[in-house]
Parts: structure tokens; sequence; C-alpha cells
């Protein structure tokens, strides 16, 4: 699939735009191998699986074995989908990949530099991770600042440039996104499943999140 505006199962995600960024800048392309690190119900592993093709391989982890089976049931067209149940921090893929993936995954992990460095040896020499995560409490319902305490991290997208550094990466490139609405519309949907409170008419600013696009430097 060559126009990323057109990912089906992406387009009424919000956080949509980065993703896509962050796929051109890598020109990611039939026969890639792809590691989409804490999949969930498997959205982007199963848009990577139409982008790769027949010849690619995507590997959608998820420490959740409802998840692998929600991934498996979604991606039964794509036979280059593979759903595997794994943790992070235990990441053993069959094969090293051309890129490793994740999103809204450091927030939650009990050490974001352990999970990074285990994805890092996942990739091989020249390959590249693309980490995707929040600053929460930059995000706004009506001027009052947001707050996710159940997350261990809410704020680990701002240290996203150090920690792939950390890792012993090269870091390409690095931006913030961050999408906003009022009313009816996606942003106001997003935030009521997130809060499991309808925001109303209040001006929503989501919180931003970090994109990093960093590459494993070659021998």
């Amino acid at each position: 699939m060559s126009d990323f505006n057109e990912l089906l199962g992406l387009r009424d995600d919000v956080y949509r735009r980065p993703l896509e960024t962050a796929l051109q800048r890598l020109g990611v392309g039939p026969g890639w191998r792809c590691a989409d690190v804490g999949a969930g119900r498997g959205d982007v592993a199963i848009e990577l699986g139409s982008i790769v093709g027949r010849d690619g391989r995507i590997y959608a982890v998820d420490v959740d074995p409802a998840a692998r089976d929600a991934v498996a049931e979604a991606a039964a067209q794509y036979a280059q989908v593979i759903a595997l149940t794994q943790s992070v921090e235990d990441l053993t893929l069959p094969e090293p990949v051309d890129l490793a993936y994740c999103r809204f995954l450091l927030l939650h992990v009990h050490d974001p530099l352990v999970a990074l460095r285990s994805m890092v040896a996942s990739v091989r020499p020249g390959g590249w991770v693309v980490v995707q995560e929040p600053v929460t409490s930059a995000g706004r319902i009506d001027g009052e600042a947001l707050s996710m305490p159940s997350a261990r991290h809410p704020d680990i997208g701002a240290l996203l440039p150090r920690l792939v550094r950390e890792c012993g990466l090269d870091l390409i490139d690095a931006w913030s996104e961050s999408p906003a609405g009022a009313g009816p519309g996606p942003v106001r949907k997003y935030m009521e499943e997130l809060s499991e409170v309808d925001p109303g008419d209040a001006a929503v600013l989501l919180p931003p999140l970090v994109t990093v696009l960093a590459q494993r430097p070659l021998p």
C-alpha cells in the first residue's frame, strides 16, 4: 500500500499522522520484517502487514494472550502477520527485524530503558526503532491539565530522545504532535474512551505524542 493516508484500520486513529510520517520517512515497503511491540488489537500490525506484503513478516507482540488471539483472528487474511505472547522485556523473535515499533507501551512498563534495550536487541544492524509515547500532563481539557495515575511513567515521551541514545542508537529525528478538538468528533470520542468521561463541548488538547526515529549503528 503506497498511500499511507489510506490506512483503513487507522483512518479514525487520532494519532495516525505521526505514524504515517514515520513510515514514509523510513520507506517501509514490501519484504520488510517488523515487530509491533505491545500490539494490542493489532491495528498497526495488520496495516503493516498490508504494506510489507507476502514477502514480508510482521510480529505482533503483546503480553496479553487475549490480544494474541484477537490479532490472529483479525489478521487471518494476512499470513505474514504472526501473533506472539511475550513481554517486551523478554522479547525473543525468530529473526532480526528491520523495524521494531511501539506506541503507548513504555509509559506502562517497569523500566523503560530495559524495555527499549530489548527492542534494540531485536533489530538488525542498520535497522530502525520507532517509539511513540505521550507527555500526559501536557494534555488539557478546557485548560486544565490531564493526569494518568494508572501509568507508571505518564510523561515518558519527554525523555525519549535521551533514552534511545542511552541504548546506543543514533537519533535521526524526533517530534511531537497533539490532536485537538471541541464538541463532537474523534478527539472527543477518544477522550471519552480514555477517561470514561464525556468532555461534552469542552476544548480538548490530547497529550502530545512524541515520536523518535532511531537507527541501530552498523558494526
